[in-house]
């Protein structure tokens, strides 16, 4: 790995097993945009220097081509650190920008299980906070229903939390909603802490609407 002693300068200020989300926020609040530079921090390969990179991008750079190779490269780190990674891109860079908006619009059926994920947790995004003023709703819930228990695990994840938003925020789609999650029985299982709202649509949409009335 060769670095530019500007890219190192901020490479050695990074500590994998100290560094926080909220430290690498400081150093590109410094840095601010500085596309170069991103791009020799990705070069390294490492999650946090990555998810730097991510922060200082050029957003009027990243199209359809550089968007594959970020893909590609996230695909090389583990599950968790991946997701991470592609969802920390969609909320800092790709939902910042009207042609990268664009672009998450028509990932539904990408060949690329992480841009399949983006497209869905924009929808879902998109619903937080009660917005639900969207004409695709009945469309996506149908696709949800036909294909959700055959897809990656990645974007399993994504099409049920979308489903999670229609039925917590929209009661006539809420019974539908909960069914979806009966009817696969993904997350049925899945232990959460204290505290955390499980992804298992017929606990998760009773919960989330009883956060409403409190």
């Amino acid at each position: 790995m060769s670095l530019s002693s500007k890219s190192k300068g901020i490479y050695d200020q990074i500590d994998p097993s100290m560094t926080k989300l909220g430290d690498l926020r400081k150093i590109a609040k410094e840095i601010k945009k500085d596309h170069d530079l991103a791009m020799e921090l990705w070069s390294t390969g490492e999650f946090l220097p990555r998810q730097l990179a991510i922060l200082i991008m050029d957003k009027k750079q990243l199209s359809q081509e550089v968007i594959n190779q970020l893909d590609t490269d996230i695909q090389q780190h583990e599950t968790d650190n991946r997701n991470q990674l592609i969802d920390w891109l969609m909320a800092n860079q790709l939902t910042k920008d009207k042609n990268t908006i664009n672009m998450i619009e028509s990932w539904e059926k990408s060949p690329s299980a992480l841009q399949r994920r983006v497209f869905w947790y924009y929808q879902a995004r998109l619903r937080w906070m009660g917005n639900t003023n969207h004409s695709n709703t009945e469309y996506l819930l149908n696709a949800i229903e036909a294909n959700m228990v055959n897809e990656q695990p990645e974007v399993q994840w994504a099409m049920n939390y979308t489903a999670g938003q229609i039925g917590k925020w929209q009661e006539e789609y809420r019974s539908r909603c909960i069914s979806i999650g009966e009817d696969t029985g993904l997350y049925k299982d899945e232990v959460v802490a204290k505290g955390c709202t499980p992804s298992y649509l017929p606990k998760f949409i009773p919960i989330e609407v009883a956060k409403l009335k409190k």
